[in-house]
């Protein structure tokens, strides 16, 4: 309403009392204050709903906020945990429950022992007597192939300290105790008598006895112990010359490291035909973990790649790991190795590998894997679900344990009535619970891990002669982590290569039983002299062959 207007038509009035008009012009007055009063609230009440309307979106901008802060925390404390565990705690991945024994068991069975030495020794003071033998059940008999070497100890005296009378023998005790010689060097000294023929002058001598180092000063037992010493039990060249120097032995490292290289040579042969083997299987396991290479340049330290492929246990014939060292993690590396070959191929998740199924080779997924994404929650924070899935995983393989001694066939028929079925109720079980679980949390992470590549995960379960997991492979590589923390970095890239060949015949003499250091020495002193044509004889598959 326009109060003005009415005012200026009230005031110009006529016929209206004065005191009446005046009445009037304060109610329209009053009117019109109460109209701007009414304008302004409404304005407060629009404003207020619009602040209020930014508050309920700002609340729920921060609410959401605060959820994804939570997953970020709870994934930060998965993390943390599994570095801690890594790092301080027990790395396996086995489900334990209260009683699980201390992890310093040695240090206690050791403490133990003394405090039980301490004890006899006193009882026997109390007693001014021998205490009584006492029986330590659980001491394992020492290996029978060990050699024995008999220490006789007869008394100072065959005449009766009683009585003094001769005595006669009627028997004898025997106790055996471990007993080692550390490395003893000695030197050989190879004499070619020279002999001449007094009718012609024509001089003779045996020829030289062969060797894969011709001049080098060196026996083969000392390259293979050198080879085993840095291969297997991981010792750099600079400790196995403090080790030289421990006997008033110059073994300087220029020298050790030329040794090596030659020796890397003479058996990349066998390295390369242990490759060639492995491609004839079906069935193969692949993984890849870092090292450290020597950048050339620069003198920095570069990340290069260890590969290993695995023969399948579950197939027929000896067990076979190849090693191959690579600059980078690409999926060329494998593509290249395994160029032209057919058959099932057991890795994680890594993507390298993808190019691969598409050109005739067939994925196996690895179910330890996927286990281990429940169990790293499980460590950090048990809860009923992780739990349950750990429960189910546990059930297909102790089906794995039941049927490891099976036949293929048996193998096939008991995985196709109990692992199948289990199978299929996993996959239900884990697609509910995937459906459930909060977008972006670890427990959706390790679900959606499992079902993604879950057709390759369960192919194992309709043949008898394919393998659950990549263990085999991951346990090959375990070696690797151990050794990089010795010798730290690979000195180049020919070196990566070497030590590759090297590992591959020493880690699979392990696998079919031979001892390294025994084979590695057979193979040496035959190798000079060895054809071509029977190269095949000399790999580490089989018990040394009789001469």
């Amino acid at each position: 309403m326009d109060f003005t207007a009415q005012k200026h038509r009230l005031q110009h009035a006529e016929g209206i009392p004065s005191p009446l008009r005046e009445e009037l012009l304060a109610l329209l007055e009053q009117a019109a204050h109460v109209e701007q009063n009414a304008s302004a609230f409404a304005q407060r009440a629009a404003h207020a709903e619009q602040k209020v309307t930014l508050l309920a979106q700002q609340a729920a901008h921060a609410e959401r906020h605060a959820a994804q802060l939570q997953q970020h925390n709870e994934r930060l404390q998965q993390e943390v945990a599994y570095l801690r565990r890594m790092r301080y705690g027990v790395k396996s991945e086995r489900v334990v429950d209260s009683h699980q024994r201390s992890l310093f068991e040695e240090d206690i069975e050791a403490d133990l022992e003394a405090a039980q030495v301490e004890l006899d020794k006193l009882a026997a003071a109390s007693r001014q007597a021998k205490p009584a033998k006492q029986r330590r059940p659980g001491r394992l008999p020492l290996a029978a192939h060990l050699p024995r070497e008999d220490v006789l100890h007869e008394p100072a005296s065959y005449d009766c300290p009683e009585c003094g009378k001769a005595m006669r023998k009627i028997g004898e005790d025997v106790t055996e105790k471990l007993s080692v010689q550390p490395a003893v060097f000695s030197v050989k000294r190879h004499r070619y008598p020279k002999y001449a023929c007094h009718a012609c002058q024509a001089i003779h001598q045996a020829p030289s006895a062969p060797s894969i180092i011709d001049g080098g000063g060196v026996e083969h037992d000392v390259l293979a112990w050198l080879a085993v010493a840095k291969y297997i039990d991981h010792l750099p060249l600079y400790r196995l010359e403090q080790i030289g120097a421990r006997h008033e032995v110059a073994l300087s490292r220029t020298k050790l490291a030329q040794w090596v290289g030659r020796l890397g040579v003479a058996l990349a042969p066998l390295a390369d035909r242990l490759a060639e083997l492995l491609r004839q299987r079906q069935c193969l396991h692949a993984d890849e973990t870092p090292v450290a290479q020597l950048a050339p340049k620069t003198g920095k330290t570069e990340r290069g790649y260890q590969w290993v492929y695995r023969s399948n246990d579950l197939e027929p014939g000896p067990r076979i790991v190849v090693y191959d060292y690579q600059p980078s993690r690409k999926g060329q590396h494998a593509r290249n190795m395994l160029d032209g070959w057919r058959g099932y191929l057991m890795v994680d998740a890594y993507s390298g590998y993808d190019a691969l199924f598409t050109g005739g080779v067939v994925e196996l997924g690895c179910m330890a894997h996927a286990r281990r994404k429940f169990f790293d929650l499980h460590a950090t924070q048990p809860t009923p679900i992780t739990t349950e899935a750990l429960f189910r995983f546990g059930q297909l393989y102790e089906i794995e344990r039941e049927a490891k001694e099976m036949s293929i066939e048996d193998r096939a028929a008991l995985r196709r009535r109990k692992s199948i079925p289990l199978l299929t109720e996993f996959e239900a079980w884990l697609t509910e619970i995937g459906a459930r679980a909060s977008p972006s949390s670890g427990l959706q992470k390790a679900v959606m891990y499992t079902i993604s590549r879950w057709a390759s995960r369960v192919r194992y379960a309709h043949s008898g002669d394919l393998p659950i997991d990549n263990n085999p492979a991951e346990n090959a590589l375990r070696p690797i982590a151990i050794g990089r923390k010795n010798w730290l970095f690979y000195g180049t890239e020919r070196a990566g290569h070497r030590a590759s060949s090297i590992m591959s015949l020493l880690t699979t003499a392990k696998l079919n039983g031979l001892e390294p250091y025994a084979w590695l020495l057979d193979t040496l002193n035959k190798l000079p002299t060895w054809p071509t044509s029977r190269l095949d004889e000399l790999l580490p598959l089989a018990p040394l062959p009789q001469v």
